[in-house]
Order: structure tokens, then C-alpha cells, then sequence
């Protein structure tokens, strides 16, 4: 049983610190959230490392909004329902689609800048889009421009307050309502901090596996915290896989945009051959699950480590103009993509489950909200559709603000933390226990799973649940206690769901089943695992 909270404190013994809106996390949610709050509120924004280290400030493709005549918001509500596999809700999906432009033109009015193409938004297409709607930046380095500008903006607007390198470690609540956070400083001390909403905009869980696209910092924790609060946290079994990773001696894995397959990308196995006529009929822009498995498919049948990804029949002209970082990242390792087949390989990508939120980014815990990839809106349903995760964290993250302007002040209690006292102290070394996880994940709660592979993986992770009870001080040693609690809410997901769908595949039963499975997966911390229909108005 993993317990309410991670430590054992004393709420009256500790400083208190009273505010409006707590914003915990970076990346485009949490500056986002943080600037439109503060036009209204006082905003505490704590980040465990700085306001740079986030999924988005690696995110290449871009930005999916319906910006042209040639599009619309129906065309992008189907793309992103069949990418979903029947798990979309369709009101928030409507949401997303007819309030995405809105949220790139407050983008822009915080100062990003999009490319631009004779005098208008260069558009490009990506995997399961039916028209090009991507809207990017220098390139490929579209989250790293869209962090800048709203980094920039938090650092010297007022009514924010920064607290960087701070660790959060769980949520107060009482009553069935979030009343803020206790937080660890730097120095190890803590503090209880007070305010009428939090937001967690805490990012993926991509560290739990060995080989992922996201930073160090992506170790599930607003999804852990929210969970042992007593949260619902939906739909964890399906994880997205990027199917092109870096796969080379010596190099970090690092992510090859979907949008390289958008511009015209071809994958070929060790033998040279095209292989997606074998699995899809949209070849290389087929949804990212099939990209994925196939990939590995092709690496087991010629007995290989990765497959290629080749755009050198593009002008070279073309390619490092369109992809800069990639090129340029490429050349640091003597692999020049105007020339070379550039070897890859799937790598731990994207959380579609989350924090159950509503249309306004609530979550089943009163004035606890969630926004971006660590809350799960209904938007992505089984497998996300490329692109959609900037636009669903500005357009949720606008909703929430609404939202929190209009809540009355709340009752000033807190319920106190555990009576426990936990003195024992973490034996071995972390990085030994992280990497162990991390390959159990892999091994049996990976790309592809089947319920004598899950029930082993749960079983060596509930091997580590005595964790709960130590003394744990050090951020390594509590993100280490988040991802565990993450690996095992993935696996529980992956056990209960019998059927293959979107980014969850399961090898002892290959197809989706409509009739019993349509449903999201619901678990929570007191009631356990259950499942609810998709409310999509059929």
C-alpha cells in the first residue's frame, strides 16, 4: 500500500507561506498558467530545477492549430479521434480544436516566434494529420523558442513569485480539497505553503524506462503526489513510444522529429528497404504506436539495434534550413543527414493518461487542478496526436485560469501529516534501484506486454514498496519514490486492460475489443482499479 504521504512532518511546527495560485512545474503549462494567473493573482511558481528544464524545451515538431483556409477544426477533431483509437472525449477534443488558435496568438502575443513563409505561418504536416497545421519555430526548436519567450516574460513580470531547485513532496488537502503544498528547500528544510488553487504542471514519466526523449526531471511526481492525495489518475497503461530516436555509440538518445517523416523521411532496415507498406497504409506518417512496433518488428527480423531514417533525397538546402538542431546535434557525432542515413530507434516519449481532470482542468480533488502532459483532459485518448500536447496545455491552462478567478477563498485548515516516524535509511545506491526499475519496465511493461510479463514486473516492483517506509530526505531518493509509484500504476493499468489499443499492446490479446474495453481505467488510492465509459455522445 503506498501510503499518503511520502514523509512524516508536522504542519504546526513548520514556516508557512500563504499565496493564491501555487503553479508546481515549468515547461509551457506552468509558465503559461503562472502568466495568465498572475494578471489577477498572486502566483508561487516552484520548479525542482529551473524554468528551462522541461519536456517542452526539447519539443521540435511544433504547434498543432487550425491557422489556414485549407483546414478546419473538424478536420482536425477527426485526425486526432482516430490517432485517439476511440478513447478521446469528444468535448474536450472540441475544445482543443476551436480554442487552439486563440491560445498560438497569446503565444505570440507573449512574444514567440513562429517561422514564417512569404509573409505568413510556415505550416508543416506530421504523422496522422491530414493537412498541414504544425506551426514551428527556428526550425525544429520550437519548445526551446516558446519557453524563451514565456521564461522571459515570468523572470520580469511582477506577481510572480520564482522558487527554483525547491522540491515538492506532497499536497495538503482536507475535506476532499487540495489547501496547497509541503515543499523541501534547497537546504533540505521545508515549508508549507497555503493558497485557494494549485496547479501541477509536472510533466511526463518518461525516466521510467532506460532509453526516453524526455530530461532528468520527467520522474512522474505531480501524477505520484496527486495519487497519494487521493486523485483518480486515468488511463496510465498507455504510454507513447517515439519510434525515432538517436541510436548511435556514443550518443545520448535524442529525439528525430516526427516532423523529418512530415517532410518526407523514409525508414529502411539494416538491409536498405522500405518497410511501412508492410503495416500501414499511410507508410512513414502512420500514428506513432504502429511507427513504433513496426520499427521493432524490422530490428527483430534482421537481428538489429535500430533501423535508418533517410530524408537525403530532400535538398540539402532544405533539410538544414527546416532542421537545424537536428542537424547541426547530428554532426556532433559525424552523421551528416543531407548525406547519411541516420540510424534510430523507439525511446520512451509521452504519458497520454494522467490526472483525471474536467474540461476546466480540475481533477476529482477540489481546487486541485492539472495541466499538460501530467494531466490526462480526455484529449489523447489511447496514442496522442502529434503535435496536440503544446496546444492542449495552452488551451486547458487558459480554462483553469478562468476557472480559479472564480473560486471563493477557501477555510484555512489543513489536515496534519502522519503519525508515523520513519527512521530507517535507504540502503544501496540509488542509481542501481533506478536503473533496476527502469530495466523492468522495459522487459515486461515496454512497447510490447502480455500478463505473464506484467505480473512478473509487478511483482519485482512490489519488492521495493518497503521504500515507503524510510526516512527519505534527498530529491533523488523521493523522485525515485514517485517513479516507482508511476511504474506501478502503468503496470496495474496494463494488467487490467485485455486488449491492444493505441500506445498499450498487448501480445496475448492483439486486437481491440470495442465491447468490453472502450472504457478509460480509473485507479485510485483507497478504492483501487476500476473503469468508466468514454463519454463521447454516441
Amino acid at each position: 500500500m503506498i501510503p499518503r504521504y511520502v514523509v512524516d512532518f508536522d504542519l504546526h511546527k513548520l514556516p508557512r507561506i500563504d499565496t493564491d495560485v501555487i503553479v508546481i512545474g515549468a515547461g509551457i503549462a506552468g509558465l503559461f498558467t503562472a502568466l495568465k494567473s498572475s494578471e489577477t493573482q498572486r502566483v508561487l511558481m516552484i520548479t525542482k530545477k529551473s524554468l528551462f528544464d522541461s519536456n517542452t524545451r526539447y519539443a521540435q515538431g511544433g504547434i498543432a492549430a487550425v491557422m489556414s483556409d485549407d483546414d478546419s477544426p473538424e478536420f482536425l477533431a477527426q485526425d486526432t479521434l482516430v490517432a485517439g483509437a476511440g478513447l478521446c472525449e469528444t468535448a474536450a477534443v472540441d475544445v482543443l480544436v476551436h480554442e487552439g488558435p486563440q491560445g498560438v496568438q497569446e503565444l505570440i502575443r507573449y512574444g514567440t516566434m513562429f517561422d514564417e513563409e512569404d509573409g505568413h505561418y510556415a505550416l508543416t504536416k506530421e504523422g496522422a494529420h491530414s493537412q498541414r497545421r504544425i506551426l514551428h519555430a527556428n526550425g525544429d526548436a520550437t519548445g526551446y523558442e516558446i519557453v524563451r519567450a514565456l521564461a522571459e516574460r515570468v523572470k520580469n513580470g511582477s506577481g510572480i513569485e520564482l522558487w527554483d531547485d525547491h522540491f515538492v513532496l506532497d499536497l495538503l488537502t482536507e475535506d476532499g480539497e487540495c489547501r496547497g503544498a509541503l515543499v523541501q528547500k534547497p537546504d533540505g528544510s521545508r515549508v508549507a505553503v497555503f493558497g485557494k488553487a494549485t496547479i501541477l504542471c509536472t510533466g511526463g514519466t518518461g525516466q521510467l524506462y532506460r532509453y526516453t526523449t524526455n530530461p532528468e526531471v520527467a520522474t512522474g511526481d505531480g501524477v505520484a503526489m496527486a495519487y497519494r492525495a487521493g486523485a483518480d489518475i486515468r488511463d496510465m497503461e498507455f504510454n507513447q513510444f517515439h519510434p525515432t530516436s538517436l541510436c548511435y555509440p556514443g550518443a545520448p538518445r535524442f529525439l528525430i522529429s516526427e516532423a523529418v517523416r512530415g517532410e518526407g523521411a523514409y525508414l529502411r532496415n539494416i538491409r536498405g528497404e522500405r518497410f511501412m507498406a508492410n503495416y500501414h497504409p499511410q507508410l512513414e506518417l502512420a500514428p506513432r504506436d504502429i511507427v513504433a512496433r513496426a520499427i521493432v518488428s524490422e530490428m527483430e527480423a534482421t537481428n538489429s539495434t535500430y533501423v535508418y531514417i533517410d530524408i537525403t533525397h530532400e535538398p540539402p538546402e532544405k533539410i538544414r534550413h527546416r532542421f537545424p538542431t537536428i542537424h547541426e546535434y547530428c554532426l556532433k557525432f559525424g552523421l551528416d543527414m543531407t548525406t547519411d542515413w541516420i540510424p534510430v530507434a523507439p525511446a520512451a516519449h509521452y504519458m497520454m493518461g494522467g490526472v483525471k481532470t474536467d474540461l476546466h482542468g480540475e481533477t476529482s480533488i477540489r481546487r486541485l487542478y492539472a495541466c499538460g502532459e501530467a494531466s490526462s483532459t480526455g484529449v489523447h485518448g489511447a496514442n496522442r496526436l502529434a503535435s496536440n500536447s503544446l496546444s492542449e496545455a495552452i488551451v486547458f491552462g487558459q480554462r483553469i485560469v478562468d476557472a480559479i478567478a472564480k473560486l471563493p477563498e477557501p477555510p484555512a485548515a489543513a489536515e496534519n501529516g502522519p503519525a508515523s516516524d520513519r527512521h530507517a535509511v535507504l540502503n544501496g545506491t540509488l542509481i542501481e534501484r533506478r536503473l533496476k526499475l527502469q530495466k523492468t519496465m522495459v522487459r515486461y511493461v515496454g512497447l510490447f506486454r502480455d500478463r505473464a510479463g506484467l505480473l512478473k514486473g509487478l511483482e519485482d516492483l512490489k519488492k521495493q514498496l518497503p521504500l515507503f517506509q524510510m526516512n527519505l530526505t534527498k530529491k533523488e531518493e523521493l523522485e525515485y519514490a514517485n517513479l516507482l509509484t508511476c511504474a506501478l500504476l502503468v503496470a496495474e493499468g496494463a494488467l487490467h486492460r485485455e486488449e491492444s489499443r493505441g500506445g498499450h499492446y498487448r501480445e496475448d490479446y492483439p486486437q481491440k475489443d470495442d465491447l468490453h474495453w472502450r472504457v478509460h481505467t480509473i485507479l485510485q488510492r483507497e478504492k483501487g482499479i476500476r473503469t468508466e465509459r468514454v463519454d463521447d455522445n454516441v
